[in-house]
């Protein structure tokens, strides 16, 4: 393995999640980026971060690449579409996937790797961009000892939590599949919970926090719930997580379970409530803005 100071990685992508992983990245290693975005590519710059004209440019020659992208398409089009990055990767490098895109897709790309002799390691993380930029993420892994040991020097400086939940790729995304679940039903039953509230005369506010005391608080409720009383407000709630992120998520959750023949009738009807509030124009709003499709006309 590389010292670290003479290991080197792109990251690829310069959005949310992106540049404050890049910016972590720099304070210790050698960090190329790309981004499609004129500006992003030059707050990176004033980061530490040497900008490159385009993705090939980026990873040649480096250690590890970082992928943070929306979906399974998404991701076989950085690695094998017309403009593909994989053709470019040194024989032995790593690929570290950060995104949830299911199963399937990472399985599948992870072998085309191995096909070049490139390693992929499986990891969705969580956290969000502040986390990020602070080396404070949970990073969940699936990837051969091998890869883990290459992908070391990134996922030490971006995880403060990291779990190793098995040594494949996809295994990674498997429980990213289970957490979705329960983040995505959590935050649906919260809106429901603070539009109910809210519909028998309480003081919501008030409510939120005397639940958030007791056996009936999460996480989710905790954190998702201060921006639930603002979803009415003109502009609606800072948007920290996007509404249709959970389309995605809960639509990976389903499908998941219906290949493994496991009815999730609960993660179900969550799903439908962020299809309807995509239907409805809150996609690029932020997920705490589902209140609205349980309690439309409320306050």
């Amino acid at each position: 393995m590389p010292e670290t100071t003479s290991y080197s990685v792109a990251v690829l992508g310069l959005g949310a999640m992106g540049l404050p992983m890049a910016t972590r990245l720099a304070t210790e290693l050698t960090v190329h980026g790309f981004d499609i975005a004129e500006p992003r590519l030059a707050l990176a710059a004033d980061a530490g971060v040497t900008p490159f004209g385009s993705a090939r440019e980026a990873v040649a020659g480096v250690d590890a690449v970082v992928l943070a992208v929306r979906n399974g398409s998404q991701l076989r089009d950085v690695l094998f579409g017309e403009n593909g990055i994989a053709s470019t990767l040194l024989d032995g490098s790593v690929v570290i996937m950060t995104s949830t895109v299911g199963i399937d897709d990472v399985v599948a790309v992870s072998d085309l790797l191995a096909e070049r002799g490139v390693h992929l390691v499986d990891a969705p993380l969580s956290g969000g961009p502040v986390r990020a930029g602070e080396g404070d993420l949970l990073v969940v892994v699936g990837a051969t000892p091998v890869a883990r040991e290459k992908a070391k020097p990134v996922l030490d400086l971006l995880a403060s939590t990291l779990s190793v939940i098995g040594d494949r790729p996809g295994d990674g995304q498997a429980f990213k599949t289970v957490n979705q679940l329960l983040c995505g039903v959590h935050i649906a039953a919260g809106a429901e919970a603070l539009a109910l509230a809210e519909a028998l005369g309480l003081d919501a506010a008030a409510t939120l926090e005397t639940l958030a005391a007791g056996a009936a608080g999460s996480f989710m409720l905790g954190n998702r719930g201060p921006r639930m009383l603002q979803a009415y407000d003109e502009g609606g709630a800072e948007v920290l997580s996007r509404l249709d992120i959970f389309v995605k998520d809960m639509g990976i959750v389903t499908a998941a379970a219906r290949s493994a023949g496991v009815a999730t009738p609960v993660a179900a009807a969550a799903e439908q409530l962020y299809i309807l509030g995509a239907a409805n124009g809150l996609a690029a709003e932020d997920d705490s803005a589902v209140i609205r499709v349980v309690a439309p006309n409320q306050r």
